[in-house]
């Protein structure tokens, strides 16, 4: 789950990572109160959405900027009432753009050096690592392409937690000043306490800053937290913003499947993250192009394949579907029987090509060509991502 900047600063402050003075609007009837808990002197105005790209981002209606630094607040207010409601497109939102309905005000901060800062996991050593770089301000990824030696890595032992040296040695090594190091090291201590206690999946700070002044400073940040672990965390849920989620994905949610819509035109319906992975990869290879991604579990019920089912065919790119289930422990004839009660339940109009493999797997194939329905049985990954793309052809 992803949260806004502005609640990212919030959850920062309470774990003593220095952010500016900030405030919050809805509606254009709350920028004169938010304007008035800021400091005298430049604001920063910044649309709010889920996605990166926002201050190089263009509106539809040919505004430009989803970040723009103000003069004061007349002028703040006049850019707040150009983005607030408006569609703004970045290269990570897609041409569709997101609607901005939040507007975040910030108190203008002096920059004297930008670094990058982040906490994530690292699934290779099952560990958390601290991921920072003299290069703030650019895309992590751009940096890691083209300069991988600004990057500098610290893996952190869950078990032990973060130490004070972590902090100094990182700091050090970013080039810091002493006093800047001392400030880098309650930084540090602090956000990984919050990534730790709030189950994040990822931390972001880009850019870190140095002031003229000598303060350093989270100039941005961007968060996101681990979908398994919110349960335990009723405040973090709170914050959820259903107006930046797919439709499909949300109604996804509800039954416990894991559904990312995609913008290609044959869906999948699979058990298992990894065998997804691949049912997309070879759906590619043949030429097709999936429209989603999705997870139903190992042990997905009737309902939630019927539920799956409708969540895809409300997708009107979709062409084709393509169900790839390896029956562990759930059995191919469950599967099977499943797979026609959902078909049957949603009116299928579609290609629709079966994959099972696994447990009881002939019973299952039984049952879907005793259906009566315009079921297309594949014997192999490669042989059902094949036949897809042809139904579609």
């Amino acid at each position: 789950m992803n949260i806004h900047e502005y609640q990212a600063k919030q959850l920062f402050s309470e774990y003593g990572v220095p952010v500016a003075a900030g405030a919050v609007a809805k509606t254009p009837a709350e920028f004169d109160a938010a304007l008035a808990k800021l400091p005298p002197g430049k604001i920063v105005v910044k649309s709010q959405i889920h996605a990166g790209g926002r201050g190089k981002g263009k509106f539809i209606d040919g505004f430009a900027g989803g970040v723009k630094i103000a003069a004061d607040a007349a002028q703040a207010k006049d850019y707040a009432g150009k983005m607030l409601g408006n569609t703004l497109v970045t290269h990570q939102t897609g041409p569709a753009g997101r609607k901005v309905q939040t507007i975040f005000f910030t108190a203008a901060t002096g920059i004297a050096k930008e670094y990058y800062l982040a906490i994530l996991l690292d699934r290779a050593t099952s560990q958390p690592v601290i991921i920072a770089s003299t290069e703030g301000g650019m895309d992590i990824e751009h940096v890691a392409d083209h300069m991988p030696e600004k990057i500098v890595r610290r893996y952190v032992n869950p078990g032990v937690g973060i130490s004070p040296y972590v902090g100094r040695e990182l700091g050090y090594k970013l080039g810091l000043g002493d006093d800047q190091v001392k400030q880098f090291t309650k930084l540090l201590d602090g956000l990984y306490r919050f990534y730790w206690e709030k189950d994040c999946a990822m931390v972001e700070i880009n850019p870190l800053i140095v002031t003229p002044e000598g303060k350093i400073e989270a100039l941005d940040a961007k968060v996101s937290f681990d979908d398994n672990a919110l349960y335990r965390h009723p405040e973090i849920q709170a914050l959820r913003d259903l107006n930046e989620e797919d439709s499909k994905e949300i109604e996804a949610s509800k039954f416990n499947l894991n559904y990312i819509a995609l913008d290609g035109n044959i869906a999948c319906l699979v058990n298992g993250a990894g065998l997804a992975m691949a049912t997309m990869d070879i759906i590619q290879y043949f030429g097709g192009k999936p429209a989603n991604f999705l997870d139903v579990g190992g042990g997905a019920n009737e309902e939630q394949v019927t539920a799956a089912f409708r969540i895809i065919l409300s997708d009107p790119a979709v062409k084709g579907i393509l169900v790839n289930i390896f029956g562990g422990i759930m059995k191919c004839d469950i599967i099977a029987r499943g797979v026609i009660a959902a078909a049957r339940n949603v009116k299928l109009t579609v290609p629709l090509v079966v994959r099972l493999e696994g447990t009881n797997v002939e019973l299952g194939r039984e049952i879907l060509a005793q259906s009566g329905l315009a079921i297309t049985a594949a014997d192999s990954l490669s042989d059902a991502a094949q036949k897809i793309v042809a139904a579609l052809k």
